[in-house]
C-alpha cells in the first residue's frame, strides 16, 4: 500500500513524535506547579596542605605555610542559585532557625568562609550577617536566608582542615512550594546547559526523523511510471540485430512498470515473421479471441501475402560492411561489391589489397540484415553457401568461400579472426567490435548522423518494424510496450543504440516512405 511507504511512515512518527512533546510539554506547564527551587554545586574542592589523605603535596608560600592547621587544609568552592521558575523570598524559607540553609562538609571543619556574589547583585551581602544567621560551627555553615531571583546565585568559599577531598558535602533546608537540590558539579567558569536534558534529548530525536525524512525524499525516484502501463507476459521475437536495443527496453519497460515480465528472444527477422504467423493462426484455429501475446521485429517489411500482419514502424537500422583488419581497404564502390557477392573477385589483390582470398561470412536465410543488404545494395540474392565452418571450402567448384551465420555477434566474430573475411552488420555493433573496420559505399560513410540530416545518399539502412498479429487490445501489455518502444521512454533506449527513432521530427521523414523503402532514398539498388 502506498500509504505505508517509508517516508510516509518517518513523517507520521515524527508528526506524532512532535505532537507528544508540545503536548507533554503543555500538560507539565498547566498541571505542574511551578516550583521553586535552590540549587547548589561543588565547583572547587582542592587541597592546600601537604598531609591530605586524598590530595597530593603542596609547596606553599606566606600565610599559606605560616598559619596554624595548613598541613590538612582545603579550599571548597560552593555556588548557590535560584534555578527554578520563580523568585524566592526570605518568607519562603521554612527553617524555624534565624538562617535559611545548612550546610554540611563531612568529616571535615570549617576555618573560614568567604561570600562571593555578581557585581549586579550587590545588595545580597546586606543578608549576610551574623543577626541573620550567618556562621558556622565545626562542619556546619548557617547560610542566612537570602532573597534569590530567578538565575540570581551567590558563591562561598570555605576554608576547611581535616577530612578528604572529595567527601560530601551537602546543602539542605526548607522552601516552600519548592525544594534544595544538587546540580551537576561544574567548573567556576562553565555554564549550566541552556536545555534539560529531555529538551535535549526530544530535539535529538526530531532532528533524527526529520534528516531520515529528508534523506528518503531526496533520494527516492520521484519518477511517475509510463502512462498506460499494464501487467502480464510479452515475448519479442524476430531481428538479432535490434535485440541489443530491445533487451534494453524490456528491462525499462519492467521497471518502470511493475507485473509486466518481458522475454527476448531472437532468431532473426524472418524467422520472427513466421513465428508471429504460426502463433496467430494456432490461436485463431482454436478460436480463441485476440492477439497472442507476441511481437515480431524485422528489419524491413514483412513478406507479401500476410495481411494479417499489423506493422509498427519503430527505428531507422543503420548496417555496414566490414572487413578484417588485414584488407587495408576502407571504401568500395557498389559495382565492386555486387562483383565480390557474385563471386566474380576471388581475391583482395584485384581490388588493391593484399594476396588473400576472399571469405563471404554471410547471414542466415532468416536475417533481415541479409535481405536488407541483398534489397539495397546488392540488388539481388547472394551466391550458394560454400562452407559450413567458414574456413574450409567445401564445394571446390565454388568461386569463392561463403558461409552463413546465425547472428550479427557470430559475422562480426569471425570477421575480426578470419584474414580475407568480409560481412555485414548493424552499424553499432559493427564499431564497437575489435579486429575489423567498416568500409564505405561509394565514398559515404555508415553515419547515423549524416542519414538522420539528410546529408547522405549510403544505401545500406532500412526501416525497423514491430509486427503484431492483428490490432491488439489497448490494455495489453502488446499494445502498452509497443507505444512505450516507438513514442514513450523507450525512445532514448533506441537512439543510444545508433538508432533513429521514427517519432522524431527527423525519424518520421525517413520512415515515411511505403512499406519496401525509406524516404529520402536516391538511385537504385540493382545493376
Amino acid at each position: 500500500m502506498e500509504w505505508l511507504s517509508a517516508e510516509n511512515v518517518v513523517a507520521v512518527c515524527t508528526a506524532v513524535l512532535g505532537i507528544a512533546a508540545s503536548g507533554v510539554m503543555v500538560w507539565y506547564e498547566r498541571r505542574t506547579p511551578r516550583r521553586k527551587r535552590i540549587g547548589y554545586r561543588v565547583q572547587m574542592d582542592n587541597p592546600i596542605g601537604d598531609d591530605v589523605r586524598l590530595g597530593r603535596a603542596n609547596v606553599r608560600l606566606g600565610l599559606f605555610d605560616e598559619a596554624p592547621d595548613m598541613t590538612d587544609a582545603t579550599l571548597v568552592l560552593l555556588r548557590v542559585e535560584n534555578d527554578g521558575s520563580q523568585g524566592i523570598d526570605r518568607d519562603d524559607y521554612t527553617s524555624p532557625e534565624a538562617h535559611g540553609l545548612t550546610a554540611v562538609f563531612s568529616d571535615r571543619t570549617i576555618r573560614g568562609v568567604s561570600v562571593t556574589q555578581p557585581s549586579d547583585t550587590d545588595h545580597l551581602m546586606d543578608h549576610f550577617t551574623a543577626a541573620r544567621g550567618f556562621g558556622y560551627d565545626g562542619n556546619t555553615l548557617r547560610v542566612p536566608r537570602v532573597p534569590l531571583n530567578r538565575g540570581d546565585h551567590f558563591k562561598l568559599l570555605v576554608l576547611l582542615s581535616g577530612g578528604d577531598i572529595g567527601s560530601e558535602i551537602r546543602l539542605s533546608g526548607g522552601i516552600r512550594d519548592g525544594e534544595v537540590h544538587p546540580n551537576r558539579s561544574a567548573t567556576p567558569d562553565e555554564k549550566p546547559p541552556l536545555f534539560s536534558r529531555a529538551a535535549r534529548m526530544i530535539t535529538i530525536m526530531l532532528t533524527a526523523s526529520v534528516l531520515t525524512l529528508a534523506t528518503i525524499v531526496v533520494t527516492r525516484d520521484d519518477s511517475r511510471p509510463p502512462i498506460g502501463c499494464a501487467s502480464g507476459s510479452l515475448t519479442l521475437t524476430g531481428s538479432t540485430a535490434f535485440a541489443r536495443a530491445l533487451r534494453e527496453v524490456a528491462q525499462k519497460y519492467e521497471g518502470d512498470c511493475e507485473g509486466a515480465s518481458i522475454e527476448v528472444d531472437p532468431h532473426g527477422s524472418t524467422a520472427g515473421i513466421r513465428e508471429l504467423e504460426a502463433a496467430g493462426a494456432e490461436r485463431k484455429a482454436k478460436g480463441t479471441q485476440g492477439s497472442p501475446p507476441l511481437v515480431a521485429l524485422s528489419d524491413g517489411p514483412k513478406p507479401t501475402g500476410l495481411p494479417q500482419l499489423r506493422e509498427n514502424r519503430v527505428a531507422v537500422s543503420v548496417f555496414a560492411l566490414v572487413v578484417n583488419d588485414d584488407i587495408p581497404l576502407t571504401n568500395l564502390s557498389a559495382q565492386d561489391v555486387r562483383r565480390l557477392y557474385r563471386g566474380e573477385i576471388r581475391n583482395w589483390r584485384e581490388l588493391g589489397g593484399p594476396d588473400l582470398a576472399v571469405h563471404l561470412v554471410s547471414r542466415d536465410a532468416n536475417s533481415g540484415t541479409r535481405q536488407v543488404f541483398q534489397r539495397r545494395v546488392l540488388g539481388r540474392g547472394e551466391i550458394a553457401n560454400s562452407s559450413v565452418d567458414c574456413v574450409h571450402k567445401d564445394d571446390p567448384t565454388a568461386p569463392v568461400l561463403r558461409c552463413e551465420l546465425d547472428s550479427t555477434d557470430q559475422v562480426l566474430a569471425t570477421v575480426a579472426e578470419l584474414p580475407g573475411a568480409i560481412g555485414y552488420s548493424e552499424l553499432n555493433e559493427a564499431t564497437r567490435s575489435k579486429g575489423l573496420h567498416l568500409l564505405r559505399l561509394d565514398g559515404h560513410t555508415p553515419s547515423v548522423d549524416a542519414i538522420e540530416h539528410g546529408t547522405s545518399a549510403y544505401p545500406y539502412r532500412e526501416i525497423e518494424y514491430a509486427y503484431t498479429y492483428g490490432q491488439p487490445p489497448a490494455d495489453s501489455l502488446a499494445s502498452s510496450f509497443l507505444t512505450y518502444l516507438a513514442r514513450g521512454n523507450g525512445q532514448d533506449v533506441i537512439r543510444t543504440h545508433g538508432h533513429i527513432p521514427c517519432s522524431t521530427p527527423e525519424g518520421l521523414k525517413l520512415c515515411a516512405g511505403t512499406s519496401g523503402g525509406l524516404a529520402g532514398d536516391s538511385g537504385d539498388a540493382g545493376d
